[in-house]
């Protein structure tokens, strides 16, 4: 039988687009929470021989504490009713940035949530993942098929419709990767700012040693959470000179007021991917996604 993807109501369009991409039938999960805040999943498939050997599951694991559990009824049920292969796509992947325990006592994430997912799935495709320690995916998820790819392509072919010969800037040194990525694509300059942070929403930025004043410059990152680091490296670089600054982003988190905050700088525009569905989506991430998924969903094991 052919893979079927499935997929909850609040990520249907992005689902969609990337099973029409990969050449796959879709169908939604059901969803109702109790009074008691537990949740009842139904599948849009019943018994045998409804189920495919082969079932993909799309679900971005921002908000991610009611997400996993999700992943948890799901895969077991999925594997009750003879499912032989279940492949994630989750876009966002939580938990990645806790690679180490900073204070002593911290429970180090990372490792954990990854070998949660590999006891559920044969395989994980995400995009962009926070790898700050380590340098593949599957040592944080331990899959033969545990794949990584990166919107910040897709971005930099957006940039190069929007800006003629912007300045590319990570916000701090985590950031290269991504500036890099797209420099590679479109030939821009790039330069990444040094972050000193001293709490979530605290932090310094010193730019880097490159001609700002009269520069269109493009902020890129893989994540905009707080949005503060991104607000004080765009008040820095506009301080210096800048003749605008926007921003570009693969994972729209934009917690509580981020957006506003990063507007409040003098941010001009916001461009996100599709990863995490929001406002500033303006890049669809499905024939990436796609691609990596055509062969993954009938491959053997």
């Amino acid at each position: 039988m052919t893979p079927v993807l499935l997929y909850c109501d609040d990520e249907a369009a992005a689902a969609c687009r990337l099973a029409e991409a990969a050449g796959l039938s879709a169908a939604a999960i059901e969803r109702h929470r109790f009074p008691d805040a537990e949740l009842r999943l139904t599948l849009p498939l019943h018994d045998a021989p409804a189920f495919p050997e082969t079932l993909v599951i799309y679900r971005s694991l921002d908000r991610p504490n009611d997400k996993l559990v999700e992943l948890l009824l799901i895969a077991r049920h999925a594997r009750a009713r003879g499912v032989r292969r279940l492949v994630l796509v989750a876009p966002y992947l939580a938990y990645m940035r806790q690679d180490i325990a900073f204070h002593p006592g911290e429970v180090v994430s990372q490792p954990l949530i990854g070998h949660f997912l590999a006891e559920l799935f044969d395989a994980v495709i995400t995009v962009d993942p926070h790898l700050h320690r380590i340098d593949r995916l599957d040592q944080a998820i331990p899959l033969e098929h545990a794949i990584a790819l990166s919107g910040a392509p897709r971005l930099a072919e957006l940039i190069a419709e929007k800006r003629a010969n912007p300045l590319l800037v990570g916000p701090d040194a985590e950031a290269r990767q991504w500036v890099q990525s797209a420099a590679a694509v479109t030939g821009f300059e790039v330069g990444v700012c040094h972050k000193t942070r001293n709490g979530d929403r605290n932090v310094a930025i010193r730019l880097p040693d490159l001609e700002i004043k009269g520069r269109e410059v493009v902020l890129m990152d893989d994540v905009a959470s707080s949005g503060h680091t991104l607000a004080r490296a765009a008040e820095a670089l506009l301080a210096a000179g800048a003749a605008s600054v926007d921003v570009a982003v693969t994972h729209a988190l934009f917690a509580g007021d981020a957006l506003a905050v990063i507007r409040a700088a003098g941010v001009g525009e916001v461009w996100s991917t599709d990863c995490i569905a929001h406002e500033s989506n303006a890049i669809a991430m499905a024939p990436v996604l796609g691609e990596a998924l055509k062969g993954l969903a009938t491959a053997g094991g």
